[in-house]
């Protein structure tokens, strides 16, 4: 249950309640030791005055962003440019019409992007193709449905698309999983996509058993073909590899990004009071060992801010502003 719905049905006495705690957790979080990501990039419109609508990260730790000008925007398709960040910007394609709402764009081999809305609608006649493929001179070459409730898209470098989906894409929303209606896409919580958008891998029954369900993909982190992920409700730490499942149980809860190399592992980000907590550890035998738990700051010591994102991609975190680009690796952690 969301905040602002456990507030309406809750009483002014529980309402003061939960302040008092994330009061006194919040506390918590500011005590502990700080790390400082360090600057890697400014973020530069490849035109004076677009506006960014998005960015994400590739396989090879460069930067994807997607941008529209103010006229466009004004419009129900807008024009946009794709741009990649190396951390030196280049014009990647420009889309005559963008029909995605709330999208991620990726890499794709051949000098082709994906673009991936958020969320897509089941409906008789057929649901959305919230998938779009864009060639380097923005025409469309192929489309597909990766379904609804989608938190997380990773590209490999040969083109696997890993898809981490959120609570509505796992149980059903917007038509999804009603009588009738196909079963959502997203229904096993991580879906792996081929270069040609076609299903190839999804969470399996097996690992269900030892894990428990995915009922929101909370952290993926795609390090070249292997996929990592940490999920509600068990927030075990998950590693696909070759098609296998391996777990270790894990007591840190709520992170949104996490960061991997080896048996070393970073968690960043959590429920709002520990929105910029960095928890440190290492795998052992079938458990996570924490070894550290900090904060993590800008380079001059000031917070995150909190519409900031924050991706996981092999052992470097890649904090995301509106105007800048930070990066944390795990050699940065203190030993």
């Amino acid at each position: 249950m969301r905040w602002s719905e456990r507030t309406s049905v809750w009483s002014d006495a529980q309402v003061k309640e939960w302040e008092r705690r994330y009061a006194a957790r919040r506390e918590t979080v500011l005590a502990l030791p700080t790390v400082h990501a360090w600057h890697h990039a400014r973020i530069l419109p490849p035109q004076q005055g677009d506006v960014r609508i998005s960015a994400s990260i590739g396989p090879l730790g460069e930067l994807m962003a997607l941008w529209s000008s103010p006229a466009d925007q004004a419009v129900r398709f807008p024009a946009a440019r794709v741009t990649v960040h190396v951390p030196e910007m280049a014009v990647a394609a420009r889309i005559p019409a963008l029909r995605l709402e709330h999208p991620t764009v990726q890499p794709l081999p051949d000098g082709r992007v994906l673009v991936v809305a958020a969320r897509c609608t089941w409906r008789p006649g057929g649901p959305d193709r919230n998938a779009i493929v864009y060639d380097p001179d923005g025409e469309t070459v192929a489309e597909q449905t990766f379904g609804d409730g989608i938190d997380h898209v990773q590209a490999t470098r040969n083109g696997k698309i890993w898809v981490g989906y959120f609570d509505e894409g796992v149980l059903g929303a917007r038509g999804w999983g009603d009588a009738g209606a196909a079963p959502p896409v997203g229904r096993s919580g991580l879906v792996r996509f081929s270069a040609d958008l076609t299903e190839e891998w999804h969470y399996p029954s097996s690992a269900r058993v030892a894990w428990g369900h995915i009922t929101d993909c909370y952290a993926l982190n795609v390090d070249g073909d292997t996929a990592w992920t940490c999920f509600y409700t068990e927030w075990p730490l998950v590693r696909i590899r070759d098609g296998g499942v391996t777990g270790w149980h894990n007591d840190v809860r709520s992170a949104t990004a996490l960061a991997v190399r080896g048996s070393r592992v970073a968690f960043y980000g959590g429920y709002e009071p520990d929105r910029d907590r960095l928890v440190a550890g290492v795998l052992d035998d079938d458990r996570l060992r924490v070894t550290g738990e900090y904060r993590l700051v800008l380079p001059d010591g000031q917070e995150v801010p909190r519409r900031a994102r924050v991706f996981g991609r092999g052992a470097d975190l890649h904090l995301v502003t509106e105007a800048d680009w930070y990066r944390l690796n795990l050699e940065d952690l203190p030993s």
